[in-house]
């Protein structure tokens, strides 16, 4: 899994890429917790274009980041879900608690 980040103007955008399963979720999930305390932003968007597998453990990293963004009074999206991704966000019912923006 590969994890890259870019923050501008209180915009706070992480690419993930890869596979997001059970061996990934942990070291995904302190790593967002760790760019948010860093850079403290008014909106975080999880960048899901580059994810090549994703299971439930992905919307488990999903759920925790937008945790983290409520209890410092921010935001998450989730954002360019590549296609395998999307189909385990709708089914999930994530959407009703976080915003996920497509590509297309």
């Amino acid at each position: 899994m590969t994890i890259a980040a870019s923050c501008a103007g209180g915009r706070l955008t992480v690419y993930l890429g890869g596979e997001l399963d059970h061996h990934e979720a942990g070291g995904a999930i302190r790593s967002i917790q760790e760019l948010i305390d860093e850079h403290m932003p008014r909106l975080c968007a999880l960048d899901l274009s580059e994810i090549s597998f994703m299971d439930s453990s992905g919307i488990a990293v999903i759920i925790n980041a937008g945790r983290k963004m409520k209890a410092i009074g921010g935001q998450l999206c989730v954002e360019n879900p590549a296609e395998q991704a999307r189909r385990v966000l709708e089914t999930s019912g994530v959407g009703k608690l976080i915003a996920v923006a497509s590509n297309g």
